[in-house]
């Protein structure tokens, strides 16, 4: 097929244009990016967005009266409003900003966490999990007295929701999980795992984090207590992410960092905090972050969250056909749910290895066990080779995969 041909009315070449650092060669060689479930690149009009800030009106926001300040201001909380449009929330208020999607875990660990958890208690998480959506259980269970389980998976990848619901008792108090994994890709059915932990009686938090770019998201559809992601992953700014929560939850739950702008009053005896999301949001943010995010979020909004789920799709499914017919090649997560990524192992090769020799052909993948120890124990492995597609990949990128990994196997035969 040509290069950067449209797929299901995707005009490919159009969107690379869009993206500066897809211009750039590697070693000799055009930039094949295949990473984006680790980052996105980011389109021209994100960039010139935080550009613009710095260069015609930063200021401090949400304290000045003048007009540098106030048009800050006005530029960063209108973000706000596109976040909670597309997630679906029900108010702006609901949705905090924070520096990603593990901080926004941490932030409902240790505020919901230490307010509501006991001895006894569970914490059940499942073994798709990234290690940020477990260490802050980890830590505040010990602290609590609680105890954290896991949910397994099955031999395709697929989270076992028979055990999962055998799991389910009157002592879980949190289900965290992922909505895709980062490491295999397996999509898990949220709405269902949702609708048993809330009829257990315990409430939910899902890590957005793979899920945000590419599928359509609906807090409210869903029935999500707490969903969590980062704007570096929807092709927006580090620095920068959301923690979703139902406003009755977020309103109990105690600050977390105490500094500006989350405050109402101070005095020596007593401080009183600010109403939300400001409550949970001390200190000066990323301003320049905040605003680029827009652009982001309108960039995929302009192109389609639809269009980009089947474009993606198709290319999962023309990578997977192609690596499978490869000999060496032995995927790793066969779930007939999966996102935007492909996880595999070769013969005779370490993954690091692969990666390398993929790096000198202009081809950047992921390698290594993804901050996902616990699913590459599960398969006894010590880590994947992981190729991540996003709107700007198209089927050339997949061919020159698989061109690279044929050099692999020349080289370990």
């Amino acid at each position: 097929m040509n290069e950067f041909a449209p797929i299901g009315g995707l005009d490919v070449a159009s969107i690379r244009a869009q993206f500066p650092i897809l211009k750039e060669t590697v070693h000799g060689k055009p930039l094949v990016f295949l990473d984006t479930a680790a980052s996105a690149q980011r389109p021209s009009s994100v960039i010139n967005a935080e550009v613009e800030l710095y260069e015609k009106y930063y200021a401090n926001i949400h304290r000045g009266v003048y007009k540098f300040s106030q048009d800050a201001t006005t530029a960063y909380e209108k973000t706000r409003e596109s976040v909670r449009a597309f997630i679906g929330a029900k108010h702006k208020r609901e949705c905090i900003f924070v520096r990603g999607a593990t901080e926004g875990i941490n932030l409902v660990a240790q505020t919901w966490g230490r307010a509501n958890l006991k001895e006894g208690d569970e914490i059940l998480l499942t073994y798709l999990e990234h290690h940020s959506n477990i260490v802050p259980w980890q830590l505040v269970a010990e602290e609590k007295g609680a105890t954290v389980k896991a949910v397994p998976v099955l031999e395709d990848g697929s989270l076992d929701m028979d055990a999962y619901r055998n799991m389910l008792n009157e002592r879980t108090k949190m289900v965290a999980f992922t909505h895709v994994s980062n490491s295999i890709g397996t999509q898990t059915d949220a709405k269902e795992i949702i609708r048993h932990a809330h009829d257990a009686g315990a409430l939910t938090l899902i890590d957005g984090c793979q899920a945000a770019p590419h599928l359509k998201i609906d807090v409210q559809d869903l029935d999500a207590d707490f969903y969590a992601f980062s704007a570096h992953k929807m092709y927006g700014p580090t620095g920068i992410g959301v923690i979703y929560g139902k406003e009755a939850l977020l309103d109990a739950m105690p600050p977390w960092q105490g500094g500006g702008d989350m405050i109402s009053t101070v005095t020596f005896e007593k401080t009183t905090f600010n109403d939300l999301p400001h409550k949970f949001e001390a200190g000066t943010p990323n301003i320049a972050g905040g605003i680029g995010f827009d652009h982001a979020i309108a960039f995929m909004n302009e192109i389609g969250i639809e269009r980009i789920a089947a474009h993606e799709a198709d290319l999962l499914k023309y990578a997977t056909e192609q690596l499978s017919a490869m000999n060496s090649v032995r995927l790793i997560g066969t779930a007939p749910k999966k996102g935007a990524l492909i996880s595999f192992v070769m013969e005779h090769a370490h993954p690091h290895d692969i990666g390398t020799i993929l790096d000198q052909q202009g081809i950047a993948v992921r390698a290594g066990h993804h901050c996902a120890q616990p699913i590459m124990d599960n398969f006894s492995i010590p880590g994947t080779v992981r190729a991540s597609f996003g709107v700007y990949n198209d089927r050339s990128d997949v061919d020159a995969l698989v061109v690279g990994l044929k050099k692999v196997m020349d080289i370990f035969g």
